[in-house]
């Protein structure tokens, strides 16, 4: 994979530039780039994820108000300075999907909670690397509509890495 700078600058240059940004014309006209977290290598993880026994639906509300339908797939365990927590990886026809909120949650980070999409290790392990932790599009512009992080993913440890707050 690039390096997480390299990552970083293609992405702001996206935003800025492209079509399909989720910033306003406005927007882009004033956009210096995407605030993030320092990169925090003990944020990225190779997890054992426990495989839910049953392909179990969850319909999750979105900000536009049309639902959307994931697969609760697995559960693991992790540490964050010491404290644990655990997180829920959906899945449905575009991949693996971990929305989670956090304690810096409209402090320091996105109030609804950032998006991640662990990738599957051939050893059967789950990439789960917090520092590529990114808003959702409705976090630039609420034209847009994303789904709102269930009960299950709300965690009570300070996960600083990936995207802070966009400040408009």
């Amino acid at each position: 994979m690039q390096s997480l700078k390299t990552f970083r600058a293609e992405k702001d240059q996206f935003y800025a530039r492209h079509h399909q940004s989720p910033l306003t014309p406005f927007q882009k006209q004033h956009f210096k780039g995407l605030d993030y977290f320092p990169e925090n290598n003990a944020l990225r993880l190779e997890v054992n994820v426990e495989i839910l026994p049953t392909s179990e639906s969850i319909t999750i509300q979105t900000t536009g108000g049309q639902p959307q339908t994931y697969q609760r797939f697995g559960k693991f365990k992790f540490q964050v300075d010491g404290q644990s927590a655990e997180l829920t990886i959906y899945k449905n026809g575009h991949g693996y999907f971990l929305p989670f909120v956090d304690t810096l949650a409209g402090k320091e980070s996105y109030p609804a909670g950032r998006y991640l999409e662990p990738e599957k290790l051939p050893d059967g392990k789950f990439l789960v690397d917090f520092n590529l932790a990114y808003n959702p599009y409705c976090a630039y512009n609420e034209q847009w509509s994303c789904p709102i992080t269930p009960a299950e993913n709300r965690i009570k440890v300070a996960v600083r890495a990936g995207e802070k707050i966009f400040e408009h």
